[in-house]
């Protein structure tokens, strides 16, 4: 006997399950399982190591290896690059904030990343001050589906802000983040605190696998004029999708998506 492959269903028959196994290790015969142990039908599995035990492991996104190393390096490299060269920029963008309307340069707000780690995102502010206390006042315009929260020419937004707003100017700040290593020039957007535990389906939670980003399929493809089901399918299909090529392929769509403002609200 070359091999052994157990397909017996284990609830049932582990202690035989056992017994075999044992006796092929005993007498160094391989053994294989079938890997849909759990008929499983998104996740992967693989096998891995901890603290010299090994395990099946399953996941559900396929980033892993080299190429999320090279992601990550070129997310810090970039986001450095840009920050230094954006500098002057930003110091002009702060003094149009500073003196047009009072309140902080910047807004700053929790949201839930990575396997729902909540962390600090970094803005350029776009409305008065004291704007989140206002949203309970506003929930009936809202013109999104799901439970996100975006309305058009939104009372909240100063002068500038609308300018900001429209050319999405109010984001680069985020480059801060991708600096931290919180976000990534590409991923899932970044939810706030409130828009998350107003989630209803757990399938939308897998978008918080990956590490969430400036910009992603669902700021390309219409951003606010596309539904919160269709923005959460679109979030899994990066997922299930992902390589270097297609973030760099959603940097470059990016720039007209921004140029247009389309969605932008």
């Amino acid at each position: 006997m070359d091999e052994v492959a157990i397909c017996l269903p284990l609830k049932s028959y582990y202690y035989q399950a056992a017994q075999m196994v044992a006796c092929c290790e005993e007498q160094g015969i391989l053994v294989r399982f079938p890997s849909p142990l759990f008929n499983l039908k998104l996740a992967q599995s693989r096998i891995s190591h901890l603290e010299g035990e090994a395990f099946i492991t399953h996941s559900t996104e396929n980033m892993e290896g080299w190429p999320v190393i090279m992601k990550r390096d070129l997310d810090f490299t970039l986001s450095l690059f840009l920050l230094i060269i954006l500098s002057p920029f930003f110091l002009i963008i702060s003094l149009l904030i500073k003196i047009t309307s009072p309140g902080p340069i910047f807004f700053v707000q929790e949201r839930v990343g990575l396997n729902k780690h909540r962390f600090r995102l970094f803005k350029f502010r776009t409305m008065v001050q004291g704007a989140e206390k206002m949203i309970t006042d506003l929930e009936r315009f809202n013109e999104v589906s799901g439970p996100v929260f975006k309305i058009k020419n939104d009372p909240r937004l100063t002068k500038v802000g609308k300018f900001l707003r429209k050319t999405s100017i109010d984001e680069l700040p985020q480059v801060i983040n991708v600096l931290k290593g919180d976000m990534s020039l590409v991923g899932p957007r970044p939810l706030p605190v409130r828009d998350y535990n107003g989630f209803d389906e757990d399938w939308h939670r897998r978008r918080f696998s990956v590490r969430p980003g400036i910009t992603c399929l669902w700021q390309v493809n219409g951003r606010s004029n596309i539904s919160f089901d269709k923005w959460m399918k679109l979030d899994m299909e990066y997922i299930d999708q992902w390589s270097l090529w297609l973030d760099f392929k959603i940097l470059i769509m990016t720039i007209p998506a921004v140029l247009r403002g389309s969605g932008a609200l």
